[in-house]
């Protein structure tokens, strides 16, 4: 019986053994992936990770139910037929990274608008709840100022902390500055 038991407990010490060490390395691995992580999460940057613009029916609604496919085809029912179109809406997506005390900062989201009807940029602004490390926010162009304006060209969007630009997203048509005439003036020489 002696025997026996013997051989059980060195048959599991042997299966044991057998898998402490691959095990062992998987348990190291996945917690300094951890730590990385979690340092990682604490060092991220501020970030404007979506922006998406949505016109707006005369009802003030850029879809007419909950589903994703029903917006879409919504939308671009409403690009079909502007005159069905009472505005346009800015939902963006925000997280911020490294945070100051609530008091100390004045965090904001602001879009630039570059359309067809204006030379300056429209600008929109929003202040944001101090509270907030990240979400989702809309700002509006609606009214006679989204008639105005014509056709949307170029977007970009700043998120702002204490007058300093910390994350920022642009639409591919987005111009930075003036069109500049790379041959130089012409002489009359």
């Amino acid at each position: 019986m002696t025997i026996r038991l013997d051989y059980d407990i060195t048959v599991a010490r042997t299966y044991i053994s057998k898998y402490d060490q691959p095990v062992k390395r998987i348990l190291v691995v996945t917690l300094v992936l951890f730590i990385f992580g979690i340092a990682d999460a604490c060092t991220a940057a501020s970030k404007i990770s979506k922006v998406l613009p949505h016109l707006l029916d005369k009802q003030g609604r850029h879809t007419l139910s909950p589903s994703l496919l029903e917006r879409d085809a919504y939308q671009a029912h409403l690009r079909e037929k502007p005159d069905l179109c009472s505005g346009i809406r800015f939902d963006i997506k925000w997280t911020k990274g490294k945070h100051k005390s609530k008091n100390e900062s004045l965090l904001k989201i602001k879009v630039e608008l570059q359309t067809s009807g204006s030379i300056k940029p429209i600008v929109l602004t929003q202040i944001i709840k101090l509270n907030r490390k990240g979400g989702w926010d809309a700002l509006n162009l609606d009214g006679e100022g989204y008639r105005a304006a014509g056709k949307i060209i170029g977007w970009r969007v700043l998120l702002i902390e204490d007058d300093k630009t910390i994350a920022e997203r642009r639409s591919f048509l987005w111009q930075m500055g003036k069109t500049s005439n790379k041959s130089g003036p012409l002489s009359a020489d």
